[in-house]
């Protein structure tokens, strides 16, 4: 760990020394700040690269602590707790019965055996929200997909996965996107972008001005989109 100051703030960042050719910055959603550089870079480039992304940095580290609020915190299962869900939040109803889950749009309703029982309960929820995912995002995937069609992009294989710090991911050559199963939280029309963002990859596979050229021209309001999905970041 080490700390840099930038502007009035001291700024502690990890630097990882790896067999890249050039410096990496990340700035994470739970506010940690990430460098990975050569080991032949010395540390003052490095600290001047940082201090010329001062402005950066900083207006991200502001941004995801304004958004840190959004963020639930780990859940006890109890009556009471709130879930979210394509960007509603539900509140907990744990009821003893046959072990179920459901929705009514405002509740989500967990029937237990064992009310008492805090494993079963995350599993039980847990499973709920895979189901929900296995459902809806195949489901957007095909009404996205024939935009791509003309441009003899294949239908892609889904995979859903727990992911820390991306949304989505696409692997345009095996034809796979992988997407983040906590996508499921966030309102549709977001999960909607974060699909049709990695399905232009397919065309495009860089960030370089021509795939914004064309996610624009497939989602002209993709970066209020964006601006949506981002207030649902978490720790």
């Amino acid at each position: 760990m080490n700390v840099i100051t930038l502007g009035e703030r001291q700024i502690k960042y990890d630097l990882e020394r790896k067999n890249v050719k050039n410096l990496n910055l990340r700035i994470r959603s739970d506010c940690s700040v990430y460098v990975s550089a050569n080991t032949k870079i010395s540390l003052e480039t490095i600290e001047g690269f940082l201090a010329s992304k001062s402005s950066y940095i900083l207006a991200a580290l502001d941004k995801y602590a304004e958004f840190s609020k959004y963020v639930i915190d780990d859940h006890s299962y109890l009556t009471g707790e709130c879930f979210r869900y394509l960007g509603r939040e539900l509140r907990l109803k744990v009821i003893q019965g046959k072990n179920h889950v459901n929705t009514d749009g405002v509740y989500l309703y967990l029937n237990i055996q064992d009310t008492a029982n805090a494993a079963t309960k995350e599993k039980l929820i847990a499973k709920w929200y895979d189901t929900q995912c296995r459902d809806l995002f195949p489901q957007l995937i095909e009404n996205i997909y024939p935009t791509f069609r003309k441009y003899n992009a294949p239908m892609p294989k889904l995979i859903l996965r727990d992911m820390t710090s991306r949304w989505g991911s696409c692997q345009a050559k095996r034809g796979t996107i992988t997407l983040n199963k906590r996508l499921i939280e966030t309102p549709r029309e977001c999960i909607e972008y974060v699909i049709l963002h990695e399905l232009t990859h397919f065309i495009q596979p860089d960030h370089s001005q021509k795939f914004y050229d064309l996610l624009g021209a497939f989602m002209p309001d993709w970066k209020e989109r964006k601006v949506t999905l981002e207030k649902y970041m978490y720790r």
